[in-house]
């Protein structure tokens, strides 16, 4: 099973037993670290994050990237600056990836609160058909 999680800004693909580096996130290790802002989860996509889906990992070291040099230079001026600089990175590998149960949707969980709702009122256990209900956007 495949998940997308969002960590450090960015988005990753995961799948169990894969290495990631990502930013730096605390832990020594062999701590697990438990990622809850998972935005996909096999063929579920969130809105914006699946509820219920967990990604759990395990830090596999602390690292620090490449260095990278920042240089710059003012022709004919004698002005020069360079300066340094090493990203703090965190190996993690993926051990389980849980999805939520199977729930059911009710069209009340869909329904946005800026709609005005205009049509016959009924009682009972009716259902409405959809060229019964209209429905009209504020300010357009």
């Amino acid at each position: 099973m495949q998940a997308v999680i969002k960590t450090g800004g960015k988005q990753f693909r995961v799948a169990a037993d894969d290495v990631l580096t990502i930013e730096k996130l605390g832990g020594e290790t062999g701590d697990k670290i438990e990622f809850n802002e998972v935005l996909m989860v096999g063929d579920k996509i969130g809105a914006p994050f699946v509820k219920g889906a967990k990604v759990v990992a395990e830090v596999v070291e602390q690292t620090r990237g490449p260095k990278i040099i920042n240089f710059k230079e003012r022709r004919r001026q004698n002005s020069k600056r360079k300066k340094g600089h090493r990203q703090e990175l965190t190996r993690v590998k993926i051990t389980t990836i849980t999805a939520p149960e199977r729930q059911r949707v009710f069209a009340s969980d869909f329904a946005p609160s800026n709609r005005l709702i205009c049509g016959p009122t009924i009682s009972g256990p009716q259902t409405l058909s959809p060229r019964l209900l209209r429905t009209r956007t504020h300010g357009t």
